[in-house]
């Protein structure tokens, strides 16, 4: 299988799940995921208000400049680790 197809099986695993990982643990699978799909986040980050929204833009900036096969990679293995 490829990286592609590895990445989509774990991100199949995530979503099946009978329980969902810890909020911290769904926080670096998100900014995964995001960086493995669209690069670096460019985007401005949201006030103070915006709880959520700012937890998901801080997650995803954890990984600038991470490629998008080493996101991929970090994605499969964090996903494994789960169990």
């Amino acid at each position: 299988m490829s990286l592609a197809d590895d990445f989509q099986a774990a991100i199949d695993r995530v979503n099946a799940r009978a329980t969902a990982p810890s909020q911290g643990d769904q926080l670096k699978l998100y900014g995964l995921y995001k960086q493995s799909s669209q690069g670096d986040n460019t985007a401005k980050r949201p006030g103070m208000t915006k709880v959520r929204e700012r937890a998901k833009h801080d997650a995803w900036a954890t990984n600038k400049g991470m490629s998008k096969d080493d996101a991929m990679s970090a994605y499969i293995k964090l996903a494994d680790s789960l169990g």
